[in-house]
């Protein structure tokens, strides 16, 4: 616990520095995102918050992995020993590590690349691919192993990039990929600290203070946004955390309703992309075509304030989110009630945005 409080603060500190000094330098430098065309702000916003938050997530990995490396075999009195414990641990995770934090600087440098001078979305697809590839294949980061390499392979990859790339599709309105990856993050680390882990339940608190540092300068009216340096970072460490989660384990009781917890958890977003590409390809416009068409948009078409619309969303998060804690020791019946639960939220956001959801004004 005391691992996991620490990780929470330091990201949390990291972060709102960070993202206080690359706010500044962004309006110094006109590193901004300019008003127009599809997007919803009215004057000049800085870019670059997804380099804050990738720092307060890799800064801290990688000080750990040095003092672990230092005094593994003869540590200092000076060192606590509620850290000195996990060293050897630490040093057993450090090729996932990283892996992990390799992927994590890729995409940073991806999504940065695109902020600057935007690239094409063939391009920007096919980097991600070798993201994923390299973590699938080279570091083994593969779900449902069970199903043989094939199958688990190709899964895991189409996982990642429909996970990154819905978080960056959601990153459309101030607050509201922060606020969602935060309750979703915590969910997940709260689901591994329950299955005994401690490597993955730390990735997640560092997440969610990063996020939790930076959302301060992203709630409506942004000062500064994520960008897709970090959308697509939280996009990739969320389907990476839920990959690494054990959902389900029979020697520790786990039900393999477990399985189907990340995409309890990531209902809400999920609809957001399946929906967006929906009206897309209706209007006969490519789907990676940027426009006011998200979930978010439509409920302040419908009369909803930025606000309220981004908090509606992090309410139906964190409804269909909670009962996923549940899911690795729940009976099938009761597995059956959370995923109807999901469904029914699903469909309440989608009646919400209706047509005839607000009355208009004559």
């Amino acid at each position: 616990m005391t691992t996991v409080i620490a990780a929470l603060i330091v990201g949390a500190g990291i972060s709102a520095i960070a993202t206080w000094i690359i706010r500044r330098w962004s309006n110094l430098h006109g590193f901004i995102d300019r008003p127009g065309g599809h997007k919803g702000h009215s004057a000049p916003v800085a870019l670059g918050g997804g380099v804050a938050v990738t720092l307060a997530i890799l800064l801290p990995v990688l000080a750990a992995t040095l003092v672990a490396k230092l005094f593994a075999v003869d540590c200092p009195a000076w060192v606590p020993a509620e850290f000195a414990v996990h060293f050897d641990g630490i040093l057993s995770k450090l090729p996932m590590a990283m892996g992990v934090a390799a992927a994590m600087a890729a995409m940073c440098i991806l999504g940065l690349i695109d902020d600057a001078h935007p690239l094409g979305p063939r391009i920007k697809l096919l980097v991600q691919l070798v993201i994923a590839l390299f973590l699938v294949v080279g570091f083994d980061l593969r779900l449902l192993a069970h199903l043989g390499p094939g199958p688990s392979v190709v899964l895991s990859v189409v996982w990642i990039l429909v996970l990154t790339n819905s978080l960056n599709f959601l990153d459309n309105m101030d607050g509201l990929t922060a606020g969602v990856a935060i309750i979703a993050a915590a969910v997940f680390g709260a689901t591994s600290m329950l299955a005994g882990q401690l490597f993955v339940p730390t990735w997640c608190w560092l997440l969610v203070g990063a996020l939790a540092g930076f959302l301060p300068y992203n709630f409506h009216p942004a000062s500064i946004y994520l960008g897709d340096a970090g959308s697509l970072v939280v996009g990739l460490m969320l389907a990476i955390l839920t990959i690494l989660t054990t959902f389900a384990d029979p020697a520790q009781g786990h039900r393999p309703f477990g399985v189907i917890a990340p995409l309890v958890v990531m209902a809400v977003p999920l609809y957001d992309t399946i929906s967006v590409v929906f009206l897309r390809w209706r209007s006969g416009v490519p789907v990676w075509t940027g426009d006011r068409r998200h979930f978010s948009h439509r409920l302040v078409r419908r009369g909803m304030a930025v606000r309220r619309a981004v908090m509606i969303i992090w309410l139906a998060t964190l409804v269909t989110s909670l009962p996923a804690l549940l899911l690795p020791r729940a009976s099938w019946p009761m597995a059956c009630v959370i995923v109807a639960q999901t469904l029914l939220v699903v469909v309440l956001v989608a009646l919400l945005e209706s047509p005839g959801s607000v009355k208009r004004s004559s």
